[in-house]
């Protein structure tokens, strides 16, 4: 009876370690952004409707998509996607960059923000 409680003890020690070891590999991976993506209000995020949300959600959970990631991710077509990827960078929520032939979104950054000209 103790041996049985023994290992069952030693699997939940195992399967926590490799929680933490996953939860320290994202935190080294989201302290490597420069600059950091901008917060973003629940207010001001809940305004976007459910579709591009969804997206944006996406997007902000891996820290950079592109639309076959994302609609892999969110089991809609690539297309569509890939057109609300391109309102989300529009409307300044999200920014692109191109790496070779594939176009990559991630989340907008103060820097980028502030290197914006004024819209009126």
């Amino acid at each position: 009876m103790n041996m049985v409680r023994r290992s069952a003890f030693d699997r939940i020690f195992q399967e926590m370690q490799q929680i933490r070891y996953r939860l320290d590999d994202i935190e080294t991976a989201l302290s490597r952004w420069n600059p950091p993506p901008l917060e973003i209000s629940e207010s001001k995020l809940l305004s976007l409707p459910d579709n591009l949300r969804k997206t944006y959600m996406t997007v902000a959970s891996k820290g950079e998509c592109s639309a076959t990631l994302t609609s892999n991710l969110t089991g809609r077509s690539r297309a569509i996607e890939s057109s609300y990827l391109n309102q989300l960078a529009r409307m300044g929520w999200l920014t692109k960059h191109r790496d070779s032939k594939t176009i990559h979104f991630r989340l907008i950054s103060g820097k980028v923000l502030k290197e914006r000209p004024q819209q009126r």
